[in-house]
């Protein structure tokens, strides 16, 4: 993985190292679509599903994201983050009824993946390693507001907007990853 691309995603707010993660998340889309799509899926799958993720993906973020800030430097290929979407989004759209086990794992490894790209980010930019709470906050409010949203919503219509919406994630990331191999 190329560094400058890593380190240009890093956002300064001036507000302090906190909102900086924040706001990373909320305009990163490499970050933000599998959190979403995650969170769907989980709704999708049931209340247990969804409590287990909302704890889930925060924690693994924070994890990951301090092995990736004390080992100071990526060790994953170009696209990887992209293909983290492509894979929610393409089983949000598939729209299978997952274990909550299923889902759980799946939310950790997106939490240890993002979270370590995350944190050696910040370790190579030499930035407040604070960033990280910012993150996994910001984690735990999505994951449980649309967790929240897909649980709830019943109509066959609803769910299939929502599956639509894991098709399109799943598109997205299908682009960042031609994106970010098309120097190769």
């Amino acid at each position: 993985m190329t560094i400058p691309l890593l380190v240009a995603h890093l956002v300064t707010t001036g507000l302090g190292p906190i909102y900086d993660g924040i706001s990373h998340l909320l305009v990163s889309p490499d970050d933000l679509l599998p959190v979403l799509a995650l969170g769907v899926l989980a709704g999708l799958s049931g209340a247990t599903a969804s409590r287990r993720a909302l704890f889930a993906l925060p924690v693994a973020w924070l994890l990951g994201g301090a092995v990736g800030y004390a080992i100071g430097r990526p060790v994953l290929a170009d696209g990887v983050a992209a293909c983290s979407s492509m894979v929610v989004g393409a089983l949000v759209a598939a729209s299978p009824r997952l274990s909550p086990g299923t889902v759980t794992g799946l939310a950790c490894v997106i939490g240890l993946l993002h979270g370590w790209l995350n944190g050696a980010a910040i370790a190579v930019a030499q930035r407040d390693v604070l960033g990280l709470a910012g993150i996994a906050g910001t984690t735990f409010v999505l994951i449980a507001l649309v967790a929240a949203l897909a649980v709830s919503l019943r109509s066959a219509a609803a769910r299939i907007a929502l599956r639509v919406a894991g098709s399109w994630i799943a598109a997205i990331g299908l682009l960042m990853l031609g994106w970010s191999l098309r120097g190769r």
